[in-house]
């Protein structure tokens, strides 16, 4: 993010016109070119021919650019009331063999309960492998069964980070009518097995649980950005994010930093990016281990892996408008998840 603006000096402006055009103190005007410019261009007490003069990203005329931030120019997550249809893009990598998911959702906010937000998922689409619609067996089933889950209510705490699966109990309920729904169009002991596979999942909460919180759609949208951005507009910290089917996720060491201009459509811009931070080597990962097998006083810091976000928010309600977010780890070969989440207009 480009940290200031330029102005162009024009013909009978002084030090002190240009600091009122910002709203700005003459010499604070000063000290900040001349922290920016050549030793050629810097302002002793007042111009002396310069053409252009370095001035702060946030000092603008037109003060409806500027991103409305809370204390410690933090975001504020204010959803709501909010009701809003995304389309959803998942790629899955690992070496050469790649498949893109495709559908559409609905994320619904229900309530605000102690600290915590409520909202309702629904799957409003079918489901496209490809871009083709599902028609192998095992991808109709998991379509299918899938719809157990839907509409699925989820937690979210105040900074828009994912908290819980709220109404786990409900699926035990639904699986009758589902399980009938795929008899009725599939039998034999494929479907049997997989049936079985479902239903030791639904009637299992820690294994319920850990499953949706590997929803990698609902974890790009409630990744936690409303936060502190502080003085510099940046945010360091960790991130975990379900690459891979442990239940330890691995950790990534990420900096956030947000434009505090909205951009010209009127959009709030969020970057992010980082590497793997971990002590669990490849071998650790490709075992499924929840921990490091080693055991050193100086472990040595795996770092075979990515993380990058780009998220684009409404610049009047700061809600999401389009998300990216990738993330990799090298285990034999290199893993890679990216997802793409864009609203869809309301017609």
């Amino acid at each position: 993010m480009q940290r200031f603006n330029k102005h162009i000096i024009q013909e009978n402006e002084t030090l002190k016109s240009i600091a009122a055009l910002y709203r700005l103190d003459a010499d604070t005007l000063k000290l900040f070119h001349n922290n920016h410019c050549e030793v050629k261009d810097m302002i002793l007490i007042e111009l002396t021919g310069q053409q252009e003069l370095f001035v702060p990203r946030t000092a603008i005329a037109d003060t409806e650019k500027l991103v409305r931030f809370g204390r410690g120019n933090s975001l504020i997550f204010q959803p709501a009331n909010s009701f809003c249809r995304f389309g959803v893009i998942i790629n899955i990598e690992k070496g050469s063999c790649k498949n893109e998911l495709k559908y559409e959702t609905s994320v619904r906010w229900m309530k605000t309960e102690k600290k915590l937000h409520f909202f309702e998922i629904d799957r409003t689409s079918n489901l496209f492998l490809n871009e083709e619609e599902v028609n192998d067996i095992a991808d109709v089933l998991a379509y299918k069964t899938s719809k157990v889950l839907y509409p699925l209510q989820i937690s979210v705490d105040e900074h828009g980070k994912f908290n819980a699966v709220e109404n786990l109990s409900v699926f035990k309920e639904r699986w009758p009518a589902v399980k009938e729904e795929v008899y009725k169009e599939f039998d034999g002991e494929t479907v049997d097995r997989y049936c079985g596979k479902i239903e030791k999942i639904i009637f299992d909460p820690d294994a319920i649980s850990l499953y949706l919180k590997n929803d990698y759609f609902i974890r790009t949208l409630f990744l936690g950005i409303y936060q502190s951005f502080g003085q510099h507009y940046q945010a360091e910290g960790t991130e975990t994010f379900p690459i891979l089917n442990n239940p330890v996720e691995p950790k990534y060491k990420i900096k956030l930093e947000i434009d505090p201009l909205k951009d010209e459509y009127d959009l709030v811009c969020i970057t992010g990016e980082g590497k793997l931070n971990e002590e669990r080597t490849v071998h650790d990962f490709i075992n499924n281990s929840p921990f490091s097998l080693m055991i050193d006083d100086h472990p040595v810091v795996n770092d075979k892996g990515s993380f990058r976000i780009r998220y684009y928010l409404n610049g009047e309600t700061q809600r999401p408008e389009s998300m990216y977010l990738e993330c990799s780890i090298m285990l034999e070969e290199e893993k890679k998840i990216s997802v793409v989440v864009a609203a869809i207009p309301e017609l």
